[in-house]
């Protein structure tokens, strides 16, 4: 008969047909089957069963894609001795050759046929678990809440399996596990129990219990003396229960020990290729709805602060990016003050909101927008040049002046007069010209009596002063571009 699992039993018992096979997994005592289970029978005899369908072609696809069946495929591949002789039958998997796959404790079987048609009979076997091992699995296992979890949601977690080998219990197969039988009469790894292997590695990407099954476990058995231990832990702890659970917990969130990541690195698939970013950050919600809102909430400033994660999110993902981006130093943290100012910068507020955003920077509104766009020209180093006037040192300031003095062809250089400790500003005309502490020259205009910026920085005056030009014509400001 069959169960909701995909499992054929000979009768009505859930676990009948299972004792019947091999006195070494039901029997030994725990002292005698060793940390390998090594009284457990090998021998592929009658127990719980389960087979699966042919599987299709794995044209223009790997073999595993999950870590635990990337190790099984090391194992194999680590025991043959002939590389050909698995490269053919990796070939005979790709192209379907394998039939249907039978899986039971210490066996696996199914016909595999050659190119021309030949089939034969193959069978992969794998050293079953002693009650002594299963005893220590199970209660490694509901020690750890997560262990259980992760088995519901049929992964194999790397802690689990090193929990498991600490226990003494080996869940994968290492070298030399993996003993062919075949009716070609091969005595290694022939063609037909690798590409047998190589299917099975696509099955145990879908489901870890056909491996807890071939050594010696079917699904249903497993999980019901798990829960069966689990209540009794709970009992046997009472009120203590509670607080080791959170203790479990605890050690839960604690991540994968750096030497367990090191060892799987040969057996982990690549990391997927990065997604592409969108051109455009996300819209954020509206709040305009019918409900009023909760007495201090401002729906008006929520919408703006969530725009601003969008475009932060873009930015970041921007970044995150670029080519080089391990090679970048880490952006500077912005004081309140600075950040009120980016904020206004890219959600762009209405009145009322910006209101507010110019008294968290400490400015009036129309300082706020001499501030605003100061950022956009460049960010910190174009607040702090609008916000500081710094007094360069007296080797600096002669550099300073050297420059201003080389910047223009003979006959070309505007007037210029010092108007503070690194300011000069055009003569006859509302142009100034400001120094900052990286040695950059940043552009400024007057417009309604105060100096506002006028142009991203530049190494060069000249070029600064130009920019500040072209800025002009641009907002319309031709008188400017005429007191040059």
């Amino acid at each position: 008969m069959s169960d909701d699992y995909g499992y054929d039993y000979e009768d009505d018992s859930p676990y009948g047909a299972e004792a019947e096979y091999g006195a070494g997994d039901a029997d030994v005592p725990d002292g005698d089957d060793g940390a390998d289970g090594a009284g457990a029978s090998r021998d592929g005899g009658r127990g719980p069963e389960r087979t699966f369908a042919a599987l299709p072609p794995a044209q223009g696809r790997g073999f595993a894609t999950s870590w635990w069946g990337r190790a099984w495929l090391q194992a194999l591949e680590d025991t043959a001795l002939d590389g050909q002789q698995l490269k053919q039958g990796r070939q005979l998997a790709r192209k379907g050759g394998v039939g249907a796959v039978s899986v039971r404790p210490g066996r696996i079987t199914a016909m595999v046929r050659d190119r021309d048609g030949t089939a034969h009979r193959s069978d992969v076997l794998l050293q079953q678990l002693g009650a002594g091992a299963w005893d220590r699995f199970l209660d490694m296992a509901v020690d750890r809440a997560g262990h259980i979890a992760a088995l519901l949601d049929r992964e194999m977690p790397p802690h689990l399996v090193e929990d498991a080998a600490g226990a003494g219990v080996e869940l994968l197969p290492g070298i030399g596990d993996l003993e062919p039988e075949c009716t070609c009469g091969a005595w290694d790894h022939c063609p037909h129990s690798g590409a047998l292997c190589y299917q099975v590695a696509r099955l145990l990407d879908e489901d870890p219990f056909v491996l807890l099954l071939m050594r010696g476990r079917d699904e249903r058995r497993l999980l019901d003396e798990l829960q069966v231990r689990s209540a009794a832990r709970a009992i046997r702890l009472g009120d203590g229960g509670a607080a080791e659970a959170t203790d479990d917990a605890e050690r839960e969130v604690r991540g994968v020990p750096a030497g367990e990541a090191f060892g799987a690195a040969g057996i982990l698939p690549p990391l997927p290729a990065p997604p592409s970013a969108p051109d455009t950050p996300g819209l954020g919600p509206s709040l305009d709805t019918e409900t009023p809102p909760a007495p201090g909430i401002d729906p008006a400033a929520l919408e703006v602060l969530a725009a601003d994660s969008a475009v932060r999110a873009h930015r970041m993902l921007l970044d995150a990016l670029a080519p080089v981006h391990e090679e970048q130093p880490f952006p500077v943290e912005l004081t309140p003050r600075q950040d009120a100012v980016r904020l206004a910068a890219d959600a762009r507020p209405d009145a009322r909101v910006g209101a507010r955003l110019a008294s968290g920077s400490g400015r009036a509104p129309a300082d706020l927008d001499a501030a605003v766009r100061a950022w956009r020209y460049g960010g910190v180093p174009a607040l702090a040049v609008l916000d500081e006037e710094w007094a360069p040192d007296p080797e600096d300031l002669g550099r300073a002046r050297v420059r201003l003095d080389e910047a223009w062809e003979a006959g070309e250089r505007p007037a210029l007069r010092a108007s503070g400790r690194a300011r000069w500003t055009v003569a006859g005309a509302d142009l100034q010209l400001r120094l900052g502490r990286d040695g950059r020259w940043w552009p400024y205009r007057k417009e309604r009596g105060r100096w506002v910026p006028a142009g991203p920085a530049d190494d060069d005056p000249a070029g600064a002063l130009a920019g500040a030009e072209e800025g002009g014509a641009a907002d319309g400001m031709s008188g400017a571009g005429a007191a040059i």
